[in-house]
């Protein structure tokens, strides 16, 4: 995927706005032509949630339906949007358009089916929507999102920088030193509020059978937006800030480490996107690409969390690992 990567031509910002808002256009444009060719031909309410088989087990008035539809629209490309436009140029921006490719797709594709489905239909509860029917958003997702990487260019390159050294803080053996730093991402953080907006949307206005999945997601992703990153005499230690003091996504003591230095991290090149990631050979949390701290730890894997000033908190993780080896007589 890199080489690929970097055989797409460099994308002006101008032109990557107009690419990113293009998929949400379109699906608005040919919703409100299906609307209005079957709008006349519609049930009151509409079957909007069928089961695995296709057996429809949710229903919807048509304003409502008309109104989540436009609503989850509009908060994904503004998502998409707001990323684009605060940051042009990161490295991930190609792959925001890509989500948003998928996004715009999935939703135009139940909202075309639910309305065709629904057309001249007299009894709303024998509608009826094939599995494979159902089953077909998830390609249709995956081809649009390589619609939209494809379209969006590839990113500007970060500048280089080489591997940071390895090295100590020089700190008296009976002193002991703490570092701490939050690392928090602005498009996590829009997309959690955007999934809490739209399940809060959609369970006021349609049901809240189908607001739960959306507020659940925001739940998963708000927590992830911003970490406190601490290293002190207990190791390495990663902690939600939006939960309580005693929540921690990870914990890496001393003893556990070989050593640890500071390099660049390419989140999407190195780990596929953002998040607590896991990869053969090695875990991080990423939020960004940029400055980061890599850990060798003793089972030969690596750990890897991006954050400002990474070599201050390696060298001062150096220290406490080497008298953990030293208390232990290694």
């Amino acid at each position: 995927m890199n080489s690929v990567s970097r055989a797409l031509p460099p994308v002006g910002g101008r032109r990557r706005a107009v690419v990113a808002a293009g998929p949400f256009l379109v699906v608005l444009l040919v919703s409100a032509g299906i609307w209005t060719t079957v709008s006349g031909r519609l049930p009151d309410p509409l079957a909007t949630h069928f089961r695995a088989a296709g057996r429809a087990d949710g229903f919807t008035s048509v304003q409502g339906f008309a109104a989540v539809s436009l609503a989850l629209l509009l908060l994904f490309g503004a998502g998409v949007g707001f990323f684009v436009q605060l940051r042009p140029d990161a490295p991930e921006v190609p792959w925001v358009i890509a989500l948003g490719y998928a996004l715009a797709a999935v939703c135009g594709y139940a909202v075309c089916v639910t309305l065709l489905s629904n057309a001249d239909v007299a009894d709303v509860s024998a509608v009826r929507v094939s599995p494979w029917v159902l089953a077909l958003s998830l390609p249709v997702a995956l081809l649009a999102g390589a619609l939209g990487r494809l379209l969006a260019g590839a990113a500007p390159a970060g500048p280089h920088r080489p591997r940071g050294a390895v090295s100590r803080l020089d700190l008296p053996p009976a002193e002991t030193a703490g570092w701490s730093r939050t690392i928090s991402s602005r498009p996590l953080f829009g997309l959690g509020g955007l999934l809490l907006g739209a399940g809060l949307l959609v369970g006021f206005l349609a049901d809240w059978v189908g607001g739960v999945g959306l507020l659940f997601g925001a739940a998963v992703i708000l927590p992830l937006a911003s970490v406190r990153v601490t290293v002190d005499r207990r190791g390495l230690t990663l902690a939600p800030t939006l939960l309580a003091s005693r929540c921690r996504f990870r914990r890496i003591t001393p003893d556990r480490i070989v050593e640890a230095g500071s390099r660049r991290i390419a989140c999407f090149a190195e780990f596929g996107g953002w998040g607590y990631r896991i990869r053969a050979g090695r875990s991080g949390f990423v939020l960004r690409s940029g400055e980061g701290m890599v850990v060798r730890l003793t089972n030969g894997r690596e750990f890897v969390v991006t954050v400002d000033d990474a070599a201050t908190a390696a060298a001062l993780l150096n220290t406490y690992t080497d008298r953990a080896r030293s208390h232990q007589g290694g």
